[in-house]
């Protein structure tokens, strides 16, 4: 069993016992997150999809830290002027383990 959700802009599937980075949630370790935007919910032998979301699905996962992506390196220059500016950038995201498909 499986689903696809819908969190930060961003479209996951995800199933139970997976663990997930996801755009930063805020909570602490060890708290229950509920997603109620499900576009789509596959069970063994059918498959339920929202328009846009599937009526009473829910996604529930604990968040197993607060963690940053990857260093970004953005680099800016103007030729000939000497102007010139580097900067870094890590996105903060939250590591999920989804618990539990209902719906």
């Amino acid at each position: 069993m499986y689903a696809v959700i819908k969190t930060g802009g961003k479209q996951y599937q995800v199933a139970v016992g997976e663990t997930h980075d996801f755009e930063k949630i805020e909570g602490n370790r060890g708290d229950a997150v509920t997603f109620d935007q499900v576009l789509m919910v596959r069970d063994d032998d059918s498959i339920r999809l929202g328009a846009p979301l599937v009526e009473g699905a829910t996604v529930t996962g604990t968040i197993v830290e607060q963690t940053k992506g990857p260093k970004i390196t953005v680099f800016k220059m103007k030729r000939r002027k000497g102007y010139r500016r580097k900067i870094g950038h890590r996105q903060p995201l939250t590591r999920m383990k989804i618990t539990d498909i209902a719906g």
